[in-house]
């Protein structure tokens, strides 16, 4: 079970970038209790000026490095509101890279255990595994396969490190 509390921030072009960031003046971000970010939708402010394009990008880091990639380009007449769901656990930041807003970002913080958690690829579930390590699921019909994930990630240069 999880706590669920609401997001949300706004990008201007005189704030142009905001920061979530769960662990912030924390000193071990190994803790035990998980966050988790998920944005649901952008939103062009009422105000925004006609004939400007608005883009929001996101700086997050991957397993491999940091990655900066736009995520909703916004314009009056055009379009206003982005629905998504991405999901962070790692700090982010935000950032109004053209256009002056506002921008209004919506979502969801979910602090411990996600009640998704256990639902991926069928967990509970009766499953058969076959030879080349993928499973097969005894109550579709269909007998759709299934990719399994190890438990382990290995980054390059030989080190792994444990999923959660």
């Amino acid at each position: 079970m999880s706590d669920e509390y609401f997001y949300g921030v706004t990008l201007t072009g005189a704030a142009p970038t905001q920061t979530w960031d769960p662990f912030h003046g924390e000193d071990d971000q190994d803790m035990a209790v998980s966050n988790k970010l998920l944005v649901k939708m952008l939103l062009l402010g009422h105000d925004a000026p006609a004939d400007e394009y608005n883009v929001v990008e996101v700086t997050t880091q991957t397993i491999d490095d940091v990655i900066k990639i736009p995520i909703g380009v916004l314009k009056v007449g055009e379009i206003r509101n982005i629905c998504m769901e991405l999901e962070f656990v790692a700090p982010v930041i935000f950032t109004l890279i053209k256009g002056a807003g506002p921008v209004h970002i919506h979502g969801h913080h979910l602090i411990g255990e996600s009640s998704m958690e256990g639902t991926w690829a069928g967990e509970g579930e009766e499953e058969e595994e076959d030879e080349d390590g993928a499973e097969e699921d005894e109550d579709s019909g269909s007998a759709r396969r299934k990719q399994k994930f190890p438990k382990t990630i290995t980054k390059p240069g030989g080190v792994a490190r444990k999923k959660k």
